[in-house]
This record gives structure tokens, sequence and C-alpha cells, in this order.
């Protein structure tokens, strides 16, 4: 047997006709770039996350860099975050100029925790990037009241969390405004990079459309510096098909995540505690072993694919050597990191390929 973590092939074969029509009504409507598709999916993004205004752009990395440049965050500004997650992350912020502040992780939740990000804030502190990591939300109440508190804008880092819950609310439409990836592999994915961004702010969002098209309002004129971050038009038309079915995934994805969690129970794994209030999307199902690096071996012998998320935390990334930062300034990240493995999850999984995940997991601690 040969299982991948994500199957996009099976995802993709289900609505194969439709994909192939879209795109083919995208190439005789001769419009690529900012087309009705685009706009009708900004549209329906903003319907399902509850929010005003959506934006399209070229990935997710660029929208949480056009959030920022929006709010005139730049170069002396602090951006607090989380050092467990996808460099992008931190890289947006970088790219801004402003600087990256970590706060470590809770360690049941793997995101920020809220206790330890008062004592981070200073009088250069303009944001709060909370990540939804692997689908979790963060806890928004708290970060929002530390928001309100100081005067500190929040931005949702939402990449992996489409469709995910927070005390009856969208996850997106909690923050000043938030930032989705449809990179191929996220619960909504292209076939291809994409992002959106999504806001109730008028004056942010129009300050992004500027943003992400050369800092043009009128083609030809343009009145601030920009950039070239468009979300093209095969990308929204398939997107828009896949959106019909996201409710659907996240479901199944829920389903096969609370049957490991039930039949891993008695194994030496700690596998994902869902707080409560909240509805996680599983984006992934990462569990945490002492024997991690021995048990992804085990199980690519056995035809398992598995991932390793994330091998090194931000702090001790060799890009941010000049923070200063050292091995133990964040142990729980550090410890995270040592020991997490994904499992493969995918809505087009069965249980019989997950039974199978599961045994040769209890062959390798029955081996031992």
């Amino acid at each position: 047997m040969n299982i991948p973590l994500i199957d996009l092939k099976a995802q993709h074969e289900v609505i194969k006709e439709e994909i192939m029509d879209a795109i083919k009504e995208v190439i005789e409507s001769g419009s690529f770039i900012l087309g009705q598709n685009v706009k009708a999916l900004e549209k329906e993004i903003a319907e399902f996350t509850n929010t005003k205004y959506g934006i399209g752009v070229g990935n997710g990395t660029d929208g949480l860099q056009l959030i920022l440049e929006a709010y005139g965050i730049g170069e002396g500004d602090e951006v607090i975050t989380t050092p467990f997650t996808f460099f992008a992350t931190a890289e947006a912020i970088s790219q801004t100029k402003a600087v990256p502040v970590f706060v470590d992780i809770d360690k049941d939740s793997y995101n920020i925790d809220v206790n330890k990000i008062e004592e981070k804030i200073t009088n250069k502190t303009k944001a709060i990037i909370p990540v939804h990591i692997f689908g979790q939300p963060a806890d928004m109440d708290k970060i929002l009241e530390i928001g309100k508190h100081y005067k500190i804008i929040v931005i949702e880092d939402a990449c992996q969390a489409i469709g995910a819950d927070y005390k009856g609310k969208k996850i997106g439409s909690l923050g000043n405004a938030a930032c989705f990836s449809f990179y191929p592999t996220k619960n909504l994915g292209g076939i291809g990079d994409g992002g959106m961004i999504v806001t109730n702010d008028e004056l942010v969002a129009e300050r992004i459309k500027m943003l992400r098209f050369h800092g043009q309002r009128k083609k030809y004129y343009s009145e601030i510096l920009g950039h070239n971050s468009r979300l093209d038009e095969v990308q929204a038309a398939i997107l828009r098909i896949k959106l019909k079915y996201l409710k659907e995934w996240n479901e199944k994805r829920s389903q096969f995540a609370y049957r490991y969690t039930k039949k891993l129970k008695d194994f030496p794994l700690k596998t994902p505690i869902e707080l409560a209030n909240i509805y996680s999307v599983y984006h992934l199902y990462v569990a945490l072993a002492e024997e991690r690096d021995e048990l992804v071996k085990y199980l690519h012998c056995n035809g398992i694919a598995c991932g390793i998320y994330y091998p090194v935390p931000l702090h001790l990334q060799k890009a941010y050597k000049s923070l200063n930062y050292n091995k133990g300034d964040f142990p729980i990240s550090e410890y995270v990191s040592k020991r997490a493995i994904a499992l493969p999850l995918y809505p087009e999984m069965t249980e019989e390929i997950q039974d199978y995940i599961i045994e040769k997991i209890k062959d390798f601690y029955l081996g031992r």
C-alpha cells in the first residue's frame, strides 16, 4: 500500500469534469487576470466568512504583507507572532521592514500562548498575528482584548483554517483583517498559488486593492508604490467549484481526525486536543511522538507518507540569526518541533486506509 499525506489526485478526480469545464470557459472568455471569476470568488469568500470585503491576491504570503502595508506598518515597527508556523508568517513581517517578535506557544493547541503576549508589547508594537495552526483557531477573545487595550491591530493568519469556527464565528471575521492561502494542499486549494484577504474595513480593502496592482486604482495611474499580486481567473474559477464542497470536505477531515484520536488513545502519542467552543478543520492531523524520527522512518518503510511540521522553529532559522534568539528561548515550540508528526489526512481517505496506518503505528510500538 502506498498512502500519501494528502491525495490531491483523488480530490480532483471527483470534480474533474467541473474543473475542466470551468477552465475551458476561462480560456474562451479571453479574460485571465482580475476578471469575473475573481470578483465572484471575492464576494463568495466574504459571504462564507461573514465579512464585507474579499480581495484576491497572488498567495497567502503576499496577503499578510499587503495587510501590514495597508495599515502602515513598516520600518521600526514590531509585530508579535508565533515561532511555530511556516516561515511565511514572519517573512511577510520582515518584508515590510518591521521586526517579528516571537511568543511561545500553548502546549495543547500549539497556537500562540495568549498569556505571554503582553510581556512582549512595547511602544513599537503595532500588530499581533495569531496563526490558526493546523486548522485550530487561536484564543481570539484574549488576543482581541489585548489588541483593543493597547490599540494594536490583530491580523489573522488563517491560511490553514478556512471554514473553522471560533465560538460560533467564522475564522477570518474576528480580527481587523485576515488572510487565507489557496496553495494546492490547503483545505481549499487551487492548482497553483493563490490567496484571499478578508476585512470589514472599507478603507483598508481599497488600499489593498491598490497595493496588489502596482498602487493603481485606474490602470496606468499609480498613486503609491505597490506590488504585482493578483489572483488569476483560472485559479478563481477552480476555487469557486471547490468552495461548494468545502464544508463537506472539512467535515470528513474532522471525522477521520476524531477516529484517529479514538483509536490512538492507547498508544504513547499525544494526539491533538480540540479546545472548547471551537471547530477545527484539521488542515493537518499532528500528533507528538517521543520517537518521532524512528516512527517516520518505519511508516515510510511501510508505504505511509507523513510530515514533520515544523522541524526548525522560526527563532532558530538561519535567516533570523540577526534577531539574536537562542535555543531554549521558546521551549514549548522547540519541544513540539522535535516531536510533531503529521499523519495522512484527506477527505477522500477511507477507513480501510486509516486502519492500515493505525495498525502500522501499533506494530511500531509493540515491536520496540
